[in-house]
Parts: C-alpha cells; sequence; structure tokens
C-alpha cells in the first residue's frame, strides 16, 4: 500500500467536473481510500487529490490522472508526490460534493420560490383584472342586447306603421284610379 498526492494546476481546473472524473476513476478502481478538493495557490486554480491503495492501482491511477482531464480544463500541470498523513475513506468526499451541491441549489431553490411567489402575486392581479373585464363584458353585452330587442321592437313597430301606411295609399290610389277611370 502506498500514498500519493496529486496536485493539478491550471487557469481552469474548477468548475468543469475534474473532481468528479476523478472520484469515478476511484470508484471504478475500488480504491476505498481517496480524497480531492479545490484549493488555489497563488491566485491559481489546483485541485488536490490524495489516494491510499495498492502500487498497481496506485500506477493505474496516475497513468489516468495524466491521459485524461475535463474537455473544458486548462491545464498547465500535473505533479505527484508522496503523501505521509491519513487518507479519508472516499465517502467522505462524497458527502463533501453532497453539501457543496446543496450549497449551490439552495440558493437557487430561494430564487425559484421568490420568483414564483412573485408570479403568483402577478397572476392573482391579473385574475383579478380579468374577472373584472369579463363582468364589464357582460355587462356591455346585455347592455347591447337590450338595445337590439328594443330596435328590433322598434324596428318591428316602425315596418308594421309602414306597411299600414302603404296599404292606406294603396287604398287611396286605388280609390282615385276608380275615380278617374268613371270620368274617362
Amino acid at each position: 500500500m502506498q500514498k500519493l498526492k496529486f496536485i493539478i494546476t491550471g487557469s481552469k481546473v474548477h468548475d468543469v467536473g475534474y473532481r468528479i472524473l476523478l472520484v469515478n476513476k476511484a470508484l471504478s478502481l475500488g480504491v476505498s481510500n481517496f480524497n480531492t478538493f479545490n484549493t488555489y495557490f497563488d491566485g491559481t486554480q489546483v485541485v488536490i487529490t490524495t489516494i491510499e491503495a495498492d502500487d498497481e492501482i496506485i500506477d493505474e491511477f496516475k497513468d489516468f490522472i495524466t491521459a485524461f482531464h475535463p474537455e473544458k480544463a486548462i491545464i498547465e500541470n500535473i505533479s505527484f508526490e508522496e503523501y505521509k498523513n491519513k487518507v479519508p475513506p472516499i465517502e467522505r468526499v462524497m458527502q463533501s460534493f453532497q453539501m457543496e451541491q446543496w450549497g449551490k441549489g439552495i440558493p437557487i431553490l430561494m430564487q425559484i420560490s421568490e420568483t414564483l411567489d412573485k408570479n403568483t402575486s402577478i397572476l392573482k392581479e391579473n385574475t383579478s383584472i380579468l374577472k373584472e373585464f369579463k363582468n364589464e363584458t357582460n355587462d356591455n353585452f346585455n347592455d347591447v342586447k337590450t338595445l337590439m330587442i328594443k330596435h328590433d321592437r322598434d324596428a318591428g313597430e316602425r315596418i308594421n306603421f309602414i306597411k299600414k301606411e302603404i296599404t292606406d295609399i294603396k287604398e287611396r290610389l286605388s280609390s282615385v284610379e276608380s275615380s278617374v277611370s268613371v270620368i274617362i
């Protein structure tokens, strides 16, 4: 068994999935003691990884770490050195990831909740406005309907009046025609 510490430095080694890549590889190799975390040295992004495993596994991990990296990572240097301290169980780093994700997720969920509250308030306002509009529209429709019915009644009365007038005119014309034909 040996313990090794890897130091990966670069202008973009954080927030590119580096630690997840390393944990997944360690898990696939059956490593029990493993840790990885992000830090900075002199303003440069650094990923530090410690591993405790059999020599063959350490060699395979070393080959992997030098050959593979996340697509968006920009690496300047990868170094490794013997590690003397205790390497924690791999579950600790996974718990740490979980807490880190909760730390990122909770503010986002709070922001979503606030946005939903604002949108709910806006929806309630708009629903109230729509109800008022509907009521006013119904009132206006009823007014128009009443006017149309009255207009139809008035129009009917006017038509009946005109029909009566025409009938009267026809009778007078007929009477005049009769008088004229008697004279001729």
